[in-house]
């Protein structure tokens, strides 16, 4: 029985919706992103009581000041006079990422936690940095915005008439007609990709000279554009995936407290 709802669920309901998961967009990690505060601002009274009396807010996609100038996911701290993030009185980072089309891009994705780790430690020590992970447990997935979408370049209506609605809807023809469009993940994958996430550093809670990340959740999906996706509660990675992101939100929470009410 689900208690609450979590934020990947609302990645899921948005995959229903509108029938297929495109990685190129950052419709899903707005998603977690906004979820996670929702639910950080329900479970910590005192970052509810900073955001209320407008000590700090909250941005999605803030570009780094680095060198590749990636974007940063969902910041939570106190604004500069202008409203806009300061990153030297950030609070909380949390990055959402997904390895589901290939499990070969979980390199690329490891390396952005990284960097953007050693970025925010390197300007804030107290940064609470959180990360998400989806990880894909389809052998394989259509992939449909570098591939099936490109068919269509000239012929957009058709795709959104006669493809659209017969993704994740069950239809395995669609497997025959896209077939040079099929990631394939080995069985393994999974697994691989949790190990090579689980080399990124962490931090226990009072250790804030350590750069580490203070949580990393990870969540395994069943997406592949053909079939009904789902989070895959029942899984052999062994995650309890409600435990584990009530367990992140307490982390987060405990974490505030101790770095500023305390």
């Amino acid at each position: 029985m689900i208690v609450v709802k979590t934020p990947f669920d609302e990645v899921i309901d948005n995959i229903v919706t509108e029938h297929y998961h495109n990685h190129r967009q950052e419709t899903h990690s707005d998603l977690v992103s906004l979820g996670i505060f929702r639910d950080l601002m329900q479970k910590c009274p005192e970052l509810r009581n900073d955001i209320d009396n407008h000590i700090v807010k909250h941005w999605l996609n803030v570009r780094s000041p680095t060198k590749r100038g990636r974007k940063m996911d969902l910041l939570i701290g106190e604004p500069d006079t202008s409203g806009n993030p300061d990153l030297k009185n950030v609070r909380i980072c949390i990055e959402n990422k997904s390895v589901i089309t290939a499990h070969r891009n979980r390199d690329a994705r490891f390396d952005d936690l990284y960097e953007v780790l050693q970025d925010l430690h390197g300007i804030k020590s107290e940064i609470i940095m959180g990360a998400t992970v989806m990880v894909g447990i389809s052998e394989r997935v259509l992939n449909i915005p570098d591939g099936v979408k490109s068919h269509f370049k000239k012929k957009v209506h058709v795709f959104k008439d006669t493809v659209v609605p017969r993704l994740s809807s069950g239809d395995q023809k669609l497997w025959d007609d896209f077939s040079e469009d099929i990631s394939e993940n080995r069985m393994n994958d999974p697994v691989q990709t949790m190990k090579k996430f689980q080399a990124l550093p962490t931090r226990k809670i009072g250790l804030t000279h350590v750069r580490g990340y203070d949580y990393i959740l990870y969540i395994p999906v069943f997406i592949d554009n053909v079939n009904p996706p789902f989070l895959a509660r029942e899984n052999n990675l062994g995650i309890d995936i409600d435990a584990e992101y009530q367990k992140m939100l307490e982390k987060i929470c405990v974490a505030y407290r101790t770095r500023w009410h305390l």
